[in-house]
C-alpha cells in the first residue's frame, strides 16, 4: 500500500474542511431556496414537523396489521383532533384574554415609566402595538378585520397543504430510503442514508420532547397563576405552550409578560410569587425533564440555539423562530452521523508501512 504524501493530521483537517464547505454550502442554498419559495417550503417544513411528531403513531399502527393507506388517514384525523383541538383551545384562550393581558402589560408600562423612566415608557409602547398584533389574527379591532381574515384565510390553506403532505409522508416513509439512495451515487448510498435517517431522528425527538416539556411548563404555570388569582391565567398558559418550542428565548417572553401582568393586576408581592413560579418551572425543566426526556436526541449548545433563533427571525420571522432550532437539531444529527462515520474509518485504517 503507498504512503500517503500528507501526514494523518492534515488529511483529516482537509476532510473536516470539506465537509463543513459542503454543510455551509447546502445550508446557504436551503436558506435561499427557503426565502425565494417560502409560500412552498412552508408546509413542506411543517408537514415534515408533524410527521416527526405523529410518526411512532402511525408506525404503531402498521405493526396492528392496519394498511398504510389507512394508518396515514387514521394518523392524519389525530392530527386534526389533537393539534386542531389544541390549536383551538389556544388561540381561543389568547383571544378571550389578550385584550386583558394587553391592558395589564400597559398598566405595569405605565408603573414602571414612573420608576425606571424609558424602560416603562417602551413596555407601554410594547402594549401598545401588541394590540395591532392581536388585531391582525382575528383580535376585536375592527380596523383589522379584513387583514385578519386573510391571514387566516393564508393559515388554513397552509394548514391543509401541510396535512396532506403529512398522509403523503407518512404513507410513503418506507419508499424514502431507496428514493434517498435513487438520487446519489452508488458508493454514497449507505452514507446518506445513515445521514438522513440521523437527521429525522433528531427532529422526531425535538418535536416529542419539546411538546412533552411545553405542555408539562403551561399546565403548571397556569396552576401557579389560577392558584395566585393572576387574571387571564388561561391565555398566558397558552402563551406559555406556544413559546416553549422557541427554547431559552421564549420561556424568558412568556415568563416576563406573566411577571408584568401580575405585577399591573395584583402588585409586587404577587408578581415576585409568579416570579418564583415560573423560575421553579424552568429550573425542573432544565435539570429534570429535558436531560431525561430528551436524553436520546442531539445536543445543541445554547448559543447555537440562539444563533439559529436570530438567524430564523431575520429569514422569516415568528414561523423561522420555530423552525430554526429543529432544523439546526436535523443539521448536527447530520454532523455527529459524519464525525461517527470518519472515526470508524480512521479506526480501521491501518496505522503506516507499505
Amino acid at each position: 500500500m503507498p504512503t500517503s504524501l500528507l501526514p494523518e493530521p492534515v488529511r483529516r483537517l482537509a476532510a473536516w474542511s470539506a465537509v463543513v464547505l459542503l454543510v455551509t454550502g447546502v445550508l446557504a442554498v436551503g436558506v435561499w431556496l427557503c426565502v425565494v419559495f417560502q409560500s412552498a417550503v412552508t408546509p413542506v417544513l411543517l408537514a415534515l414537523l408533524v410527521t416527526a411528531l405523529l410518526g411512532p403513531l402511525y408506525r404503531r399502527l402498521v405493526r396492528m396489521k392496519v394498511s398504510r393507506s389507512l394508518a396515514a388517514a387514521l394518523t392524519c384525523l389525530a392530527v386534526v383532533a389533537v393539534i386542531g383541538g389544541t390549536a383551538y383551545v389556544l388561540v381561543l384562550a389568547l383571544v378571550r384574554t389578550g385584550d386583558q393581558i394587553v391592558e395589564s402589560l400597559r398598566r405595569a408600562g405605565a408603573g414602571l415609566a414612573e420608576h425606571f423612566g424609558t424602560l416603562g415608557t417602551s413596555l407601554q409602547d410594547l402594549a401598545e402595538n401588541s394590540k395591532e398584533l392581536l388585531a391582525k389574527f382575528g383580535g376585536t379591532a375592527a380596523s383589522g378585520l379584513v387583514t385578519g381574515l386573510g391571514v387566516v384565510v393564508e393559515l388554513l390553506a397552509t394548514a391543509l397543504l401541510a396535512l396532506l403532505l403529512v398522509f403523503f409522508f407518512l404513507r410513503d416513509s418506507h419508499r424514502a430510503a431507496g428514493t434517498l439512495r435513487s438520487l446519489v451515487p452508488a458508493g454514497a448510498g449507505d452514507m446518506i442514508e445513515a445521514m438522513g435517517r440521523r437527521a429525522f431522528e433528531a427532529v422526531e425527538g425535538f418535536m416529542r420532547g419539546t411538546t412533552f416539556v411545553a405542555l408539562i411548563d403551561a399546565v403548571v404555570i397556569t396552576a401557579g397563576l389560577l392558584v395566585l388569582r393572576v387574571p387571564g391565567a388561561a391565555g398566558l398558559g397558552a402563551l406559555v405552550f406556544v413559546t416553549a418550542y422557541i427554547p431559552y428565548l421564549g420561556a424568558f417572553l412568556s415568563g416576563a409578560v406573566a411577571v408584568l401582568v401580575a405585577f399591573a393586576e395584583r402588585g409586587w408581592v404577587i408578581a415576585l410569587w409568579v416570579l418564583g413560579v415560573v423560575f421553579a418551572v424552568q429550573m425542573l425543566e432544565g435539570n429534570v425533564l429535558q436531560p431525561v426526556i430528551q436524553s436520546r436526541t442531539v445536543h445543541v449548545h445554547p448559543v447555537v440555539v440562539l444563533l439559529a433563533i436570530t438567524a430564523g427571525a431575520s429569514v422569516a420571522g415568528i414561523l423561522g423562530m420555530l423552525l430554526a432550532v429543529p432544523l439546526t437539531a436535523a443539521v448536527f444529527g447530520v454532523v455527529s452521523e459524519l464525525r461517527e462515520h470518519y472515526a470508524a474509518v480512521g479506526t480501521r485504517r491501518p496505522a503506516g508501512g507499505p
